[in-house]
């Protein structure tokens, strides 16, 4: 499971209040899977041992930790999860990275796939380290952004309202399930040209996702059956009680009496609703 923006920017708020100021005691690899820079395990571990976190960040779908070394760790998330635990809690299957705090426990790396990389590198390096570190895509919880900005932004674009939610080179880390949802809410279809928009459709679009986005933070996340997220402390989201389309094809729609409808549209599951035009 690929973890979106706002379960991201859960991440970043909780370890940035779990993890600023602790000092690293030990740190293991269970393997090179997500160390691709290195040769050794001990090459990667020993660049943390004594040093201390001063700060937690995040830049698109990567996850900086300054360290009072002037390196910082970088998690490239992937489809790997941060996860803190007490030091004698189990270890989860495909758990990669342990780090142990002299005081308070640990942060590990979950990432079963190997989707992910981690590495520690001098500050000055690592945006030539991390390339897509520069990449010009908006986030839309990290940078505020507005109406009018979304609007060059539309315009900037030839493509349907989904394939614009979804590109990762224009917005950050929203998914298919996140677009069906803020497109269902601004009463917009999902194959829409975005040439096509009035300036009050832009406007609703852009309220919408503002919105959806800040509403999956304020609910700590989606939490499905094929999509088991669970923030930092273990714990499930709660925004799948709040879901409007996603999933819930031949259900009634909760604007109309039709059901809303399922379709595959460019490669992926989409949910919407007839009174979207």
């Amino acid at each position: 499971m690929k973890v979106e923006l706002p379960e991201l920017e859960l991440i970043k708020r909780d370890l940035e209040r779990e993890v600023t100021t602790r000092k690293i005691k030990s740190a293991t690899a269970a393997g090179m899977s997500v160390l691709p820079r290195y040769k050794t395990r001990k090459q990667f571990t020993s660049t943390l041992e004594g040093a201390k976190i001063t700060g937690v960040h995040r830049q698109g779908e990567h996850l900086l930790f300054p360290l009072d070394t002037e390196d910082i760790l970088v998690f490239r998330m992937g489809n790997g999860t941060l996860r803190r635990n007490a030091t004698r809690e189990k270890e989860l299957k495909g758990t990669e990275i342990v780090i142990t705090f002299t005081q308070g426990g640990q942060l590990r790396f979950i990432d079963p796939e190997g989707s992910g990389e981690v590495a520690a590198v001098p500050k000055d390096d690592v945006m030539s380290e991390f390339p897509k570190l520069n990449d010009p895509a908006i986030d839309p919880i990290d940078t505020p952004l507005s109406w009018l900005s979304f609007r060059d932004l539309i315009e900037g674009h030839d493509a349907t309202l989904k394939g614009l939610l979804t590109d990762g080179k224009a917005l950050v880390g929203i998914g298919s399930m996140y677009a069906d949802e803020v497109l269902f809410d601004s009463g917009l279809r999902f194959d829409r040209k975005t040439d096509t928009l009035s300036t009050q459709e832009v406007r609703r679009l852009y309220r919408s996702l503002v919105e959806t986005l800040h509403n999956v933070i304020k609910y700590r996340g989606t939490t499905l059956e094929d999509r088991p997220w669970a923030d930092v402390f273990g714990e499930p989201g709660v925004f799948d009680q709040h879901l409007q389309v996603f999933g819930k094809d031949g259900q009634l729609s909760p604007r109309s009496r039709s059901p809303i409808q399922k379709v595959k549209f460019a490669g992926n599951i989409t949910y919407f609703c007839e009174t979207q035009v």
